[in-house]
């Protein structure tokens, strides 16, 4: 695998982002090993993107039924090749979801019908707005025993854990996109507590990033 980052570029087909996810498919797997359900659930992911991650983590889960979600259909037919590709049966067709339209929270289920819902790399490169949509989602479409997982990069209450956070974050900060940059778990915290949500635990990760566990209270 190429280990030199190619040029930042967040779109979800992008080289960066298959580099990006390539690099932190493992470790992430990991956690889910632990934290998804060992009986048969459903497992919802938001902002699947090309797809990579739930297509990579589905085999290792065969008894659970995964949900790709995003709210840009352009992505939805690299996700079903994918799944085609990869003989990915336990894979639904993704639908559309977009967090700050609650009209379509609710096309991959009713609620209260998932045990698990996972997000990966995110926000450095979209609004902290968009954490109290997702809080309000999740805490609609989980199981009262239910996890939100969120993975990347943060800041923790306005302080960067490493250098090399503070430096991704300046540039991100230097394309002068307004919502781009590390956003802050204290933050992500506070639109949990609005919504009947709250952190539950905060796993260090490699390359400096962390797996927030959030779920209801």
């Amino acid at each position: 695998m190429n280990t030199e980052a190619p040029p930042l570029d967040p779109h979800p087909l992008s080289e960066y982002v298959a580099w990006a996810g390539g690099r932190n498919r493992e470790p992430i797997l990991g956690v889910l090993k632990n934290k998804l359900p060992k009986d048969p659930e459903r497992v919802l992911e938001m902002a699947s993107g090309s797809g990579m991650h739930i297509n990579y983590f589905a085999p290792h889960f065969e008894h659970l039924h995964f949900h790709p979600t995003d709210k840009d259909a352009e992505v939805f037919d690299n996700i079903k090749k994918l799944s085609k590709d990869h003989k990915n049966d336990n894979i639904a067709d993704p639908v559309h979801l977009d967090l700050t339209d609650p009209s379509t929270w609710f096309n991959p289920g009713p609620e209260k019908s998932f045990a698990a819902i996972f997000c990966i790399n995110i926000f450095q490169v979209a609004p902290i707005s968009i954490a109290d949509g997702m809080m309000n989602c999740a805490s609609k479409l989980l199981k009262d025993d239910g996890i939100l997982l969120i993975y990347g990069p943060f800041q923790h209450e306005g302080e960067f854990s490493t250098d090399s956070n503070k430096e991704f974050h300046e540039t991100l900060s230097s394309f002068e996109v307004p919502e781009w940059g590390l956003k802050d778990v204290a933050d992500l915290k506070k639109a949990a507590a609005n919504h009947g949500m709250e952190l539950k635990e905060v796993i260090d990760m490699p390359s400096n990033n962390f797996s927030l566990i959030f779920g209801p209270k």
